[in-house]
């Protein structure tokens, strides 16, 4: 996002309407979501609980993970079980050096367990990292920023993103793909109705994928667009309720869906358009009978400040969400704030238990930022969760394969 215009982003502030359409094809919209008849209602009860203490020390049976060949940010990642072994894989991202020329498109592939597709049960002799094919484009720039990886049933689904050229002008990539990392292979899906990055992506019982609002080009959108990976067609969810942001997470538990922060677009009087932390969490539970349709409710916010590009999962043991790191100052992809100070990393993890609607705020020990996913590993004594790369201080691109332990 370019400095000189707010960010590398070239992005126009849009307005259009929320289209609603067929099950099979979706036509969807840009808009600025203002919340009025069917604005979300404040959950009960409100609970909160700060607990500002560093997170486990690592256990010794928790592997120990080699470095990734390089260092890469706001990478799209993903875990994979299968024949073969369990998988960690980083597609694409923002290489050491921070430009646009850095953006790329490059693969890395760790077998965690290569012993079997049990991913509970850690091989502690972990493989080194494998370079794969990289990720194909139909797009003049084949790398790409802000893109979006699931795993299911054995395969890596890749959603999205953007290209930047040397001029910092920037295309949302239509190219979605399914990845089996055993052959190496990618096999074009359908592409999503209204591309988007910066968005997110919930798997709903291995089947549903639901990308959640982020960027289209020139303008945030609500949407909720839902991709079916046996029928490979896409459906359109009901509209997220909260402001349309970008750079936002979120988890999965089941049914609930837990979304937080991002950066919204503020329309100014006498200048062109700014970007601001958005600094608001929301809880969707999706009917399990109609899985387009979701209920979305407002949640209590567990800090002062919003983050952006935190890692976050869902964590079916603890019934929680968990948020890690991010920076409570947004910034451009280059680490630079959109108001010109350097981003610094967060320490804070933030668990919100979906049983009893509350939050609990603990510190890890290294500030991280930048990330796509958090991916959960191992169960018992050996469970634990692992960001890929990211942004530490100073805004330094990292290459650690960091554990947490929670």
């Amino acid at each position: 996002m370019s400095t000189a215009n707010q960010g590398f982003k070239y992005r126009l502030f849009t307005v259009l309407c929320v289209a609603v359409i067929s099950t099979s094809v979706l036509s969807g919209c840009i808009v600025n979501t203002h919340l009025g008849e069917n604005e979300a209602t404040l959950l009960q009860p409100k609970l909160f609980e700060e607990v500002l203490t560093p997170a486990e020390p690592l256990k010794q049976s928790i592997a120990s993970y080699p470095a990734m060949p390089e260092a890469v940010t706001n990478n799209a990642v993903a875990k994979v079980d299968t024949s073969q072994g369990s998988y960690l894989l980083s597609f694409m991202g923002l290489g050491a050096k921070k430009s646009s020329a850095a953006v790329h498109n490059k693969v890395w592939a760790l077998n965690i367990n290569p012993d079997g597709n049990d991913s509970k049960r850690l091989n502690a002799n972990v493989s080194q990292w494998q370079a794969k094919s990289p990720v194909p484009s139909s797009l003049p720039q084949s790398g790409r920023l802000a893109s979006i990886a699931v795993g299911v049933d054995g395969m890596a689904y890749i959603f999205g993103g953007y290209t930047v050229d040397q001029a910092h002008n920037e295309v949302s990539s239509p190219d979605n793909f399914r990845y089996d990392v055993v052959t190496d292979t990618y096999y074009p899906i359908s592409a999503t109705p209204v591309a988007v990055d910066d968005a997110i992506a919930l798997v709903y019982h291995q089947r549903y994928v639901y990308l959640i609002s982020g960027w289209h080009n020139d303008g945030n959108v609500n949407l909720v667009q839902i991709y079916d990976v046996k029928t490979d067609t896409w459906q359109q969810g009901s509209p997220f309720l909260g402001q349309p942001v970008f750079g936002h997470a979120g988890a999965i538990v089941a049914e609930d869906i837990l979304l937080c922060d991002g950066v919204k677009v503020d329309v100014q009087p006498d200048k062109r358009r700014t970007f601001s932390a958005q600094r608001a969490c929301y809880h969707g539970k999706i009917n399990k009978d109609e899985v387009h349709k979701i209920d979305w409710r407002s949640v209590e916010h567990p800090n002062a400040a919003a983050r952006y590009r935190m890692a976050a999962v869902g964590d079916s043991v603890t019934n929680s969400a968990i948020f890690v790191g991010g920076s409570d100052n947004p910034y451009n992809y280059d680490g630079i704030g959109y108001n010109g100070e350097p981003a610094k990393p967060s320490k804070q993890i933030w668990r919100y238990d979906f049983s009893q609607a509350k939050w609990t705020t603990t510190e890890m020990n290294n500030a991280t930022m930048d990330h796509r996913g958090l991916l959960p590993i191992g169960e018992g004594d050996e469970r634990h969760f692992v960001t890929l790369g990211g942004m530490v201080e100073h805004q330094k691109v990292s290459s650690a394969v960091t554990p947490i332990v929670l």
